[in-house]
């Protein structure tokens, strides 16, 4: 049976497009006798051109778009078929119906972070979210994980990406103006006047703040979240998922101490090694969603029929698939729910990921 694949292999997209096609490739390879057909089509033309030429030559199974952006037209090209369609989007909002998302999820990695969190003890969290789509997903996540863990949220600021905005964020979220007022007491002068006297800066509300962005960008809040009592030391930093295509913060002496979670990269270096030595480069962070679907249509084969649908209901199995990127399962309503590992940077993995659900 015929499996495609859609992604961008021209265009502004083109590197990582062919990252992934490469480590699908390379899926092909290691599987020795596939028992699936792997045909490769560019997106950047037109994603709804790409799925309609797969689905002129036969194919029951489409491993990809890569953008969210280009899933209404792959399905539109569909038009009704059993030809289910593995979205590398990371946009849960596109499942549904026969569209799966195998895309790392943000909420899962947050959810992650703040149950461990609260497994050592914290349950006062405060966050941080960058204005945008992703940070307001970030945002119902984060209250969401700090409810359903029994913790308290005592703050959730969003901000604008602007260095001259950062302080005033980090001053609102640590609640900073309030702690003054509050740090002095009315002291009555000799000529009746009443004055306030400095005392100490109470703490922060919170014991742990989660800063929904990239590394780079919560590196940047690190000097104004100090000067409001927020230091790490103070505080516990937690990041997301995003963290993990960023090796150089373990060289931040900042963020030492800091948690986040995500996929465990074991798995992904070994492939990485492989992957350099054949196309001389270093492959994308993402080239494991390729190698993963392959494997993934592989070992469906046997109950896929030659000329028959694709069975989708396995791809509901309860008990998931394992790849690259460790253990992984759909959930009914189409989204991959991963094992996730906890990392603390200047200490390394210190929650594994599960090996099974």
């Amino acid at each position: 049976n015929k499996v495609a694949l859609l992604v961008p292999l021209s265009g502004p997209n083109a590197a990582l497009g062919e990252s992934i096609a490469n480590a699908a490739a390379l899926a092909m390879a290691d599987l020795g006798k596939p028992q699936v057909q792997l045909l490769s089509f560019d997106t950047a033309p037109g994603a709804g051109e790409a799925a309609a030429k797969a689905m002129a030559a036969g194919a029951g199974l489409i491993l990809g778009p890569l953008l969210a952006s280009d899933v209404p037209a792959v399905t539109a090209a569909v038009a009704g078929r059993p030809v289910p369609i593995l979205s590398f989007s990371n946009d849960a909002g596109v499942a549904g119906g026969e569209v799966f998302v195998l895309g790392f999820q943000p909420g899962q990695a947050i959810a992650r972070v703040i149950s461990y969190a609260r497994s050592r003890g914290v349950d006062r969290f405060a966050a941080l979210v960058p204005q945008g789509a992703y940070g307001q997903r970030a945002q119902l996540a984060f209250v969401k994980a700090v409810n359903d863990s029994g913790g308290r949220s005592t703050s959730v600021v969003s901000y604008a990406r602007d260095p001259a905005k950062l302080a005033a964020a980090a001053a609102q979220v640590t609640n900073y103006d309030a702690r003054v007022r509050a740090s002095g007491k009315p002291q009555i002068r000799a000529d009746g006047t009443v004055a306030r006297v400095a005392g100490a800066l109470a703490p922060v509300p919170f014991q742990a703040l989660m800063i929904a962005d990239s590394g780079a960008a919560a590196a940047r809040f690190l000097t104004p979240l100090a000067r409001f009592g927020a230091a790490p030391g103070q505080v516990v930093i937690l990041g997301t998922e995003l963290w993990n295509n960023e090796p150089g913060l373990a060289l931040v002496p900042a963020l030492k101490g800091a948690l986040y979670a995500t996929v465990s990269d074991a798995r992904f270096n070994s492939l990485a090694v492989r992957y350099r030595a054949k196309h001389g480069t270093n492959p994308s962070r993402l080239a494991s969603l390729g190698y993963d679907a392959v494997l993934l249509a592989s070992s469906l084969a046997a109950r896929w029929p030659l000329g028959q649908p694709f069975p989708r209901a396995a791809l509901l199995a309860r008990d998931g698939f394992a790849g690259i990127d460790g253990a992984f399962r759909f959930t009914p309503s189409g989204v991959a729910e991963r094992a996730l590992e906890v990392d603390q940077l200047g200490t390394g993995t210190v929650s594994p990921a599960p090996n099974s659900f």
